[in-house]
Order: C-alpha cells, then sequence, then structure tokens
C-alpha cells in the first residue's frame, strides 16, 4: 500500500511543480496595463454578505468608501443579523451603500443564497436603471467580499482590464492575511493561500479555469445570468461550484495576483477545525459536478485540471492510511523495538521509503519559501525555510479534516457554524 501511494504523492508533486513553473512562463504573465481608466467603463457593486458583523463591518464600509475609484456601490446583505449590523449600515453616510434585508424564514439558508438574492436585486431594477448611464449587464461586475474583507486601493484599476476580453465571466485577485503577525497559526494560513496563488492560480489563469474564491471574487453579470435564477449554489463551497460551472457555460476564469484582498485569520483550533471541515466538505459536494465537465466541451487542459481539481480530496483520504503506516514504520525504526517487523510486509525496503516520502512530503517546500518570501518581503530566507517546513506538517491537519468532513456528508450535516469576528478600527 505504501509504495503504492508513494507513486501516487510523487506523481502529484510533479503535477505540482509543473503548475508552478507552467504558472510562471512569459505567457503565464500578466502584461502591464496602459490605460488608467479602464476601470470607468465598469459599474463594480460590491455584495457583502453579512450574519452578526458589527465588529467589523463599519470598517470594511469606511475602506470602501477610501477607494480612489468612484465607479463602485456596495450591497450589503444582512441575513436577518441578531446584533447592529443593519442599523450600522443604515447609519453609514456614503449614499453608495445599500443595506438589503433578509428575514427568516428565508434568512439563514447559506451564503449561497444570500448571494441569489443580491444577483436578482442587482439584475432587476436596479440593473435597468444602470443602463441608462451606459452600464450594460456585461459592464455589471458584481464583487463578493467578506465582512472583514479590505481590498486593496488599486483593485479595480487591476482588475478592469481582465474584463477587455468579452469571454472572461469572471476574475479572482489574491487573497492575503492581514493579522498574519497574530501567531503561528494565522501566519501558516497566509503562506497557504501565497502558495495556493503562485502554484495553481496563475497556472490556472493561463488555463482560463482559475479557481473563484469566496472573498474577492469578480463576476460579470451577463455570465452570472447564463447559470440561472440562482447562480450560486446551496454547496458548502459555492464559490468552488460557480467557478467549475462558469466554465462548464463556455465562460473563462482568470486570476491576477497583482491585487489582493485580506481578512482574518482564524487563531484558535477549534474555529479552525470547523472551518476547514466545511471547506472540504463543500469539495466533496462539488464532485457532482464531474458529469457536467465530462460533457462540457471543454479543451483537454481545462477539463484536466477541473478533473484534478474536484478529486484532490479523493486523493487525500485514500492516502491517510499509507501516511499512519509510513510513519508508525518511521517511528519504530527510530525506537528499534522490533515493531518495524510487524510492518515489513508493507514495504521491502525500510530506507528507500523513508527518502521518497521525505521527498514527497518536504519536495514543495523550497517552492513554498521562494513564494513566500517573495510575496512578504519581510520575511527572511531563515523564516522562509522554517515557515515553508512548518507549512509541509500543517498541511496533514487536512488528513482528519477530511474524514470528518466524509462523516459529515454521509450523516447529511450540512449546516455550519459562523466563526466569530475581531473588533478592527476604521481606517
Amino acid at each position: 500500500m505504501i509504495p503504492m501511494a508513494s507513486a501516487v504523492l510523487l506523481g502529484f508533486l510533479l503535477y505540482v511543480l509543473g503548475m508552478f513553473a507552467f504558472g510562471r512562463t512569459e505567457g503565464g504573465r500578466e502584461p502591464e496595463d496602459p490605460v488608467s481608466d479602464e476601470a470607468s467603463r465598469f459599474l463594480f457593486v460590491f455584495v457583502l454578505p453579512c450574519l452578526d458583523e458589527e465588529l467589523v463591518i463599519r470598517a470594511s464600509l469606511d475602506r470602501l468608501s477610501a477607494l480612489p475609484d468612484r465607479q463602485w456601490m456596495a450591497l450589503v446583505v444582512d441575513d436577518d443579523s441578531h446584533d447592529r449590523t443593519a442599523e450600522i449600515v443604515e447609519r453609514h453616510p456614503d449614499p453608495r451603500v445599500m443595506l438589503l434585508r433578509r428575514r427568516a424564514p428565508l434568512a439563514r439558508q447559506g451564503k449561497g443564497e444570500a448571494l441569489n438574492t443580491a444577483y436578482r436585486h442587482i439584475g432587476g431594477e436596479l440593473a435597468r436603471a444602470w443602463r441608462i448611464h451606459g452600464y450594460t449587464r456585461d459592464r455589471i461586475i458584481l464583487v463578493v467580499l467578506d465582512a472583514d474583507g479590505r481590498v486593496a486601493p488599486d483593485a479595480l484599476s487591476t482588475v478592469a482590464p481582465l474584463f477587455r476580453d468579452a469571454r472572461v465571466g469572471g476574475v479572482q485577485i489574491a487573497v492575503r492575511i492581514h493579522n498574519a503577525a497574530s501567531g503561528l497559526l494565522a501566519r501558516l494560513q497566509d503562506m497557504e493561500f501565497v502558495v495556493f496563488t503562485e502554484i495553481f492560480q496563475r497556472a490556472r489563469s493561463r488555463i482560463g479555469s482559475a479557481g473563484l474564491g469566496g472573498n474577492g471574487q469578480f463576476t460579470r453579470l451577463s455570465a452570472l445570468d447564463d447559470l440561472g435564477e440562482s447562480p450560486w449554489s446551496r454547496c458548502l463551497t459555492e464559490d468552488l461550484d460557480l467557478g467549475v460551472r462558469m466554465v462548464c457555460r463556455g465562460w473563462r476564469t482568470r486570476f491576477t495576483a497583482r491585487t489582493c484582498v485580506s481578512q482574518q485569520a482564524l487563531t484558535r483550533i477549534r474555529p479552525f477545525l470547523r472551518q476547514r471541515t466545511r471547506w472540504f466538505q463543500g469539495h466533496l459536494q462539488c464532485g457532482r459536478e464531474i458529469p457536467g465537465i465530462l460533457r462540457a466541451q471543454l479543451t483537454a487542459a481545462t477539463a484536466a485540471n477541473l478533473l484534478i481539481t474536484l478529486t484532490l480530496p479523493l486523493l487525500i483520504l485514500l492516502t491517510t492510511f499509507s501516511v499512519v503506516a509510513f510513519y508508525a514504520i518511521a517511528f519504530s525504526a527510530l525506537r528499534n523495538d522490533g515493531a518495524a517487523n510487524v510492518l515489513a510486509p508493507l514495504t521491502a525496503n525500510h530506507g528507500t521509503v523513508l527518502i521518497l516520502w521525505f521527498l514527497v512530503s518536504f519536495g514543495v517546500a523550497p517552492v513554498c519559501a521562494y513564494a513566500y518570501m517573495r510575496a512578504d518581503t519581510r520575511t527572511g530566507l531563515l523564516k522562509g525555510v522554517t515557515y515553508a517546513f512548518l507549512y509541509s506538517f500543517y498541511c496533514y491537519h487536512w488528513l482528519p479534516v477530511g474524514w470528518l468532513a466524509v462523516w459529515r456528508q454521509l450523516s447529511r450535516r450540512r449546516t455550519w457554524s459562523k466563526s466569530r469576528r475581531l473588533p478592527e478600527p476604521s481606517s
């Protein structure tokens, strides 16, 4: 079992390194945009789904009001909050900030349903009114933003040129952690987003099937129209699901690392594991899109990319027992207590397995260190390498989280509890 799993993981390691190289070739780089007023051709509508966000929503709206670009509006969808979220939004002085309330029993049905309510509201009377000013549906861009999201000042002007291509239905910007310095767990979450960007998103953008996230997601209104009255599903990872279906409908999704949105990291273990369990379960739910990928008229590269993305949880689950067996061999060999003989049938050569698994476990660490040091210039070589090796162990949290997600899916537990934010001052 171990040699077979090692071969599979070694193949995945080569895939990861190949994606990193592919995304950084000349064809994968974004050209500098010489048009400074490109953003004025589009109307950007920030959509902020909120459930009990009184600690952060005022600061987020203040930051939006400070953006240098003026052609935007913000629609806060209050999902029947029990705190002062709606009151704070109503009192905000910027006239471009609007409030849309959802009430029980229709409220609190997930982020996807809150976004669908916003889509129908924006696509109805508001879109017809904006058309008078020249903003047709293909020039109205919805921007999904978490309540604690901090969009970079150049976000709109950076993203707008990517929508020149009429085939582009969605653009995802880089995600960073603005409280990364608060602890090791927060720092490794920041590294996780950077590594995902540098290894996968750059390459997938070149293919035209970059992943869309739940924060910093830009989607063209006319592309959402192609997905029906409710573009976002009730999947626990409605963002992943949306991106896959959009690509299957013939749209391209792009990514840019030239701008970013930052968010809070979870600094306590239990909320962190709860969030990751939800992500993993949502990824499992998105497996239902595989038949649609096989039926769609996609290029081989696009179809392969989507299929690998959606089957990645299966790879994690299948290698769990091999990982456990490998560490049992390693520890028994170190203890030299004879227990290795019990596990000897699993492998003919413990030394070869140790070398192979060391390569699989840490082979990507230099890439992670390089990517993070480029993204965070304050991180020196020693810290970068240390973080990268710690990140290799950090990734093991997906093993127990994955099986917990399977149990939740089999037991039809689809709800999740929201993590509490830390208070933020206006800036």
